[in-house]
């Protein structure tokens, strides 16, 4: 045997990884007496769930949960997980159900994130007028779980030759009335779900078609196809009970009849292919490292480590397309340059580490640093390798994105540029763009204001590799929860401080924090005024408390105007009846004048109050703005009305100039010089 080859996508995949790290996470988590138990094996893989069994796991059925639900106590709790190919929606409401009634039952949703979403797509479908239509395996668990989040019209079928003869024959029930909606089980075999869509669409022109084949599925697929194109022997290794693997299996063996399927290493026969030029090796998703390694070790019949063969081949020349890893010999702002082995140096541009253009390399990396790059380009004659940090760790984070977008996830990321119609973000190294309608930016705003901004958003769509993301989605939740949290704890007389968004001619709109009220033109001030701007401004900051709400209408009248700003109340404190005070006189009526005591208080002081001697009218002695010296002479406290005299004064004086004479003339005489 001349040659071995690993495919790169064997083993465990993205949800299947996902699904073994929970339950690891559990084991470890666990507390003394705490039972952990997956409700029916967790992945398909015979020697996977004997180590798990080993380990203390118990696989139970559903049959079983409600006695295990009764029997958790707080010596014994218990933990329930739901494999990664998911469950019906009515086990999902009994476990929560159970958990609800006893504090001591847990159970945690392990389901793939990929089969999630084809949940979600069966409920969000679930009307009237739709059809829903799977090819699959009817009696596959993933595929029961699917079903179940529909309730109306439904078929599974297991080719499109299978579909096309049910219709064909009528057994379609009000299907040529209704509007179908097509999805694949997640491991489905390209081939298959390619004639599916195809003849669906010559049968109804009008069905909604979702490509729910899980995107490493597919990779595993088409590499498996040509790796064993390439090769004279193949090995497949997985479950017997997996969907995948299975048609890895029948993927390989159309292309090479001298395929194998293993449900495990202890399996083998290396003898089988002891004439064998080129051997390639495919497992199924539930097929964990250390027993595609253990078939690699016996054929290749060496002692390497398994991981390294896996990511670095051990190859002893670079080519392009290879990710390779590098030690970090030299670090400058504009590149790295690394000692990636077989007499090569590698060498990183900024623009191929990170889009933050204000990230420093030399900030961020030291000598001795270990970085894995992909190789864009080998130049064999200069000795030199153009590598890029960034293709690895967006390959790597994409599924990071994927996951997001099927459960709803919020991500952050910083927005790098605005282009047509939009701006990009880029999250986990992957772009993501973000509608200008999705920015949060008002139509026809300035996008470019986005730009190096840290913002929130989520992922609305993926595309092939495209991720396509919503910024106004998030602040939309945000907004709702503020909204939530204001009305569940609003009271009349709570004090808010907030800004004055927007003014009418009969009151000031008020921003609390998300939630807005009112001050009708009354509360604004004590004085009458015609109009709010005679008080407040447009992004004023304005203290007010709540006079009343409706939550229904999502109404809430403000109070600006307190008592302690009361000028009557300020009046009261400064002044009583007897006090002298200087008033200004603000406008002249025939039976007197009205004077200001204070801003927001005026007083009369009637015309037979001005002299000591009649007087036809109030301008013969008083002007508008002259000043003068009055006594308080009545306070109507009821009518908040205030009488002035300036005659008490006078005849007060005259009084006083009678009594001492003398004395007055004297100071008569000195006021005079």
């Amino acid at each position: 045997m001349k040659k071995i080859t690993v495919a790169e996508n064997a083993g465990f995949c993205f949800g299947v990884k996902r699904a073994t790290d929970r339950l690891e996470q559990a084991l470890k988590q666990a507390q003394g007496g705490e039972r952990i138990l997956t409700l029916g094996h967790l992945i398909h893989n015979e020697a996977y769930n004997e180590s798990m069994r080993r380990r203390g796991v118990e696989a139970v059925t559903l049959e079983e949960l409600e006695q295990i639900a009764q029997n958790a106590n707080e010596k014994h709790p218990a933990k329930v997980l739901i494999r990664a190919h998911g469950c019906t929606r009515e086990t999902v409401a009994l476990l929560q159900s159970l958990s609800e009634k006893n504090p001591f039952f847990r159970w945690e949703d392990c389901t793939c994130p990929y089969v999630k979403k084809i949940h979600k797509i069966a409920a969000e479908c679930d009307r009237a007028e739709q059809a829903l239509i799977l090819i699959g395996a009817a009696q596959h668990p993933e595929v029961i779980g699917i079903m179940s989040y529909f309730d109306g019209e439904k078929y599974v079928f297991s080719s499109a030759e299978e579909m096309e003869c049910a219709f064909s024959q009528e057994e379609a029930g009000d299907l040529h009335k209704k509007t179908p909606v097509l999805v694949a089980q997640t491991t489905q075999k390209l081939g298959i779900w390619h004639q599916s869509q195809k003849k669906l669409k010559k049968l109804y022109t009008n069905s909604i078609i979702f490509d729910t084949i899980c995107s490493v599925t597919e990779s595993r697929q088409t590499e498996a196809a040509a790796l064993a194109e390439a090769c004279d022997g193949v090995i497949v290794i997985g479950g017997r009970e997996s969907s995948n693997t299975a048609k890895l299996y029948e993927i390989c063996r159309k292309a090479c009849t001298n395929t194998v399927w293993l449900a495990s290493a202890s399996e083998l026969e290396p003898s089988r292919f002891a004439d064998c030029d080129h051997v390639g090796i495919v497992a199924g998703a539930s097929t964990p490292s250390d027993e595609i390694e253990e078939v690699y070790k016996t054929m290749s019949e060496m002692n390497e480590n398994f991981q390294e063969m896996l990511d670095a081949q051990q190859c002893t020349t670079l080519n392009t397309g290879d990710v390779v890893t590098g030690t970090v010999t030299h670090v400058s702002d504009a590149e790295l340059q690394l000692d990636v082995g077989a007499g090569v140096t590698g060498y990183i541009k900024a623009d191929q580490i990170s889009n933050d253009p204000t990230f420093k390399l030399t900030e961020n990396f030291k000598n001795g640093d270990q970085v894995e790059a992909f190789v864009i380009r080998v130049s064999d004659i200069e000795g030199v390798a153009e590598l890029s940090k960034k293709r690895v760790d967006a390959d790597k984070n994409w599924l990071t994105i994927v996951a997001a977008c099927n459960e709803e996830q919020i991500l952050e990321g910083k927005v790098a540029e605005a282009v047509k119609g939009g701006v990009v973000i880029y999250a986990n190294a992957n772009r993501v763009f973000i509608p200008a309608s999705q920015t949060g930016v008002p139509k026809d705003g300035d996008l470019s204001t986005l730009v190096g901004t840290t913002v929130q958003f989520k992922v609305l769509e993926i595309k092939g590799r495209k991720a396509v993301g919503s910024i106004r989605k998030v602040q939309r939740e945000v907004r709702r929860a503020q909204e939530a949290d204001f009305w569940a704890n609003i009271e009349v007389g709570k004090v808010y401080n907030g800004t004055v968004k927007s003014m009418t001619t009969y009151g000031a709109f008020v921003d609390l924090g998300g939630v807005d009220g009112m001050v009708h033109v009354t509360e604004l001030s004590w004085k009458h005024i015609k109009n709010p701007a005679e008080v407040v401004a447009v992004g004023d900051p304005i203290t007010v408390f709540v006079k009343s709400f409706d939550p229904e209408k999502k109404r809430i009248s403000l109070g600006y105007k307190t008592e302690e700003t009361n000028p009557w109340n300020i009046f009261k404190s400064q002044y009583a009846v007897g006090d002298i005070a200087s008033v200004k006189i603000v406008s002249m009526m025939p039976f007197g004048a009205f004077a200001e005591i204070i801003d927001g208080v005026d007083g009369l002081i009637h015309i037979s109050q001005i002299a000591m001697q009649r007087i036809a009218k109030p301008a013969d002695l008083l002007e508008i703005g002259q000043i003068v010296d009055t006594r308080i002479t009545d306070i109507d406290d009821e009518k908040q009305k205030v009488s002035l005299s300036i005659r008490a004064l006078l005849e007060e004086a005259a009084a006083a100039a009678e009594a001492m004479p003398e004395d007055y003339a004297e100071e008569a005489s000195a006021d005079e010089q």
